[in-house]
């Protein structure tokens, strides 16, 4: 597999993570209320309160398996950095020159 590839869908599932905080905060904004109501009468509304609650905790268990997911792609791919980095840690120039002409 390509490191690129790996890279990509890391960035990606990070922008995803970064659309649902900012999507469950609007969401929040607009639909929840600071007030409980249980008034004879406000019968709606308190569905309406237990609806938005579901959706909200339905947003923060995607955000919160995404982020821990990110977070694990984030550090294996660091591992892995380093490991190279380890293995080969003088590479010397990257010559494209140097390393495409024939021995001599």
């Amino acid at each position: 597999m390509n490191m690129t590839f790996v890279i990509a869908i890391w960035a990606a599932l990070g922008a995803a993570t970064l659309f649902l905080a900012v999507y469950r905060m609007i969401f929040v904004t607009h639909n929840e209320e600071d007030v409980l109501r249980l008034a004879p009468g406000e019968e709606g509304a308190a569905r309406q309160q237990v609806a938005v609650a579901k959706r909200v905790k339905g947003i923060d268990r995607w955000g919160e398996t995404m982020t821990v997911v990110f977070a694990v792609i984030g550090l294996g791919l660091a591992s892995l950095y380093l490991y190279q980095a380890w293995e080969n840690p003088n590479p010397g120039p990257n010559n494209f020159y140097r390393m495409n002409t024939p021995g001599k």
